[in-house]
Parts: structure tokens; C-alpha cells; sequence
């Protein structure tokens, strides 16, 4: 059994801004997969399905961010899920907009949400997306995670969130290491082509 989790806040005021990053990339994956976050449990909005026999559920967290731990704890104790099996997405103001990083383990770097998932398992080898949103030093970090991207940045954004959904589905049918060594490498790919 697998569990992805993507992190944000629930409420219409915060659908679209920096901070819901992982909600956006696990609602493009489950487009994409075609299924619907059609359950309400565990303090969170989540779908079950299975892809090639493995079960798997996507969930959203409704605590808002600092207190993600709370529904990810309850979920992974109520089916007993192995850590090894668990996938948390989140928005990182320490990467460059439209970046990806893809690890198997490490602090919360400052993530609060990551950080009360961590604190709720007790265990940092948890694999994590993190999706670059950069940082404008002149905005109260607050208010810039809050805030939404416009023009160009909306759609570096966007092209972030669609291509960690595909690191998601990609997990799906592969190892995490195979995942990494395409989803990491393809960004330092990209950079080297600017060049």
C-alpha cells in the first residue's frame, strides 16, 4: 500500500497560493490517474484506489499546514502503513521557482507542515517531493506563502506541479530511487540547456 500525501490549507482563500503546492500536485495526479477525492476522514479529503493491484490513497490534509502531522498520523496508524511507503509533497521556499527535489529522508528544512508529519512518525526516513517557490525576501514570509504567482511565475509554477505529478504517478511503477535519478537530473538537464 502506498500514501501520497500533498500538503496546503483548506479553504477557497487558499486554493491557488504558494503554500498549497503539494495539494495542487495530488489533485493533477489524481486527474491524470483519473479518480476523485471523494472520502472525508481522518481530519483529510483522500480517494483509495488500486493501480496494478496495489492499493493506493492520495490525501489532502484539512488541518491546515502546521498541523499536518495530526492526519497523517491517524491515517497511517489506522491501515498501518509502513513509512517506506509514504510520500509527503510540499512547497520549499529554499528552491528556485519551478525546481524540483526529490529525497528519501531529512529535517523539515524549516517546512512546518513536514515538520509536524515528522514529529507525528517520529521518523525522518520519509521520502518527500519538495516544489521550488522560491523566496522575495522583501515580503514577510507569511504573506509571500500566501500569496499567489502571477504571469511568468504562474506558469513556471504550473509547469513544477505537473511534472511532480508525474514523479508521483511515476513512483506508482517504479522504485524511488529510479524516480529521483529521472525528476532530479531532469531540472540540472534543463539548466545546462540554458546555458
Amino acid at each position: 500500500m502506498k500514501l501520497i500525501v500533498g500538503l496546503g490549507n483548506p479553504g477557497r482563500e487558499y486554493e491557488k497560493t504558494r503554500h498549497n503546492a503539494g495539494f495542487l500536485v495530488v489533485e493533477e495526479a489524481a486527474k491524470k490517474l483519473s479518480v476523485s477525492f471523494d472520502k472525508k476522514g481522518f481530519q483529510g479529503e483522500y480517494t483509495v484506489f488500486f493501480h496494478k493491484g496495489e492499493k493506493v490513497i492520495l490525501l489532502k490534509p484539512q488541518t491546515y499546514m502546521n498541523n499536518s502531522g495530526f492526519c497523517v498520523g491517524e491515517i497511517v496508524s489506522y491501515y498501518d502503513i509502513d513509512h517506506e511507503d509514504i510520500l509527503i509533497i510540499h512547497d520549499d521556499l529554499d528552491l528556485p521557482l519551478g525546481s524540483l527535489r526529490l529525497r528519501t529522508r531529512g529535517s523539515s528544512g524549516g517546512q512546518k507542515g513536514m515538520a509536524s508529519i515528522l514529529d507525528a512518525l517520529q521518523d525522518q526516513k520519509i521520502k518527500r517531493i519538495r516544489v521550488g517557490i522560491s523566496h522575495d525576501r522583501k515580503i514577510d514570509t507569511k504573506d509571500y506563502v500566501l500569496g499567489s504567482f502571477h504571469g511568468e511565475e504562474e506558469e513556471l509554477f504550473k509547469e513544477a506541479v505537473n511534472e511532480a505529478s508525474d514523479a508521483v504517478i511515476c513512483w506508482l511503477d517504479n522504485d524511488f530511487d529510479t524516480v529521483m535519478n529521472r525528476f532530479n537530473k531532469k531540472k540540472e538537464k534543463e539548466k545546462e540547456n540554458e546555458k
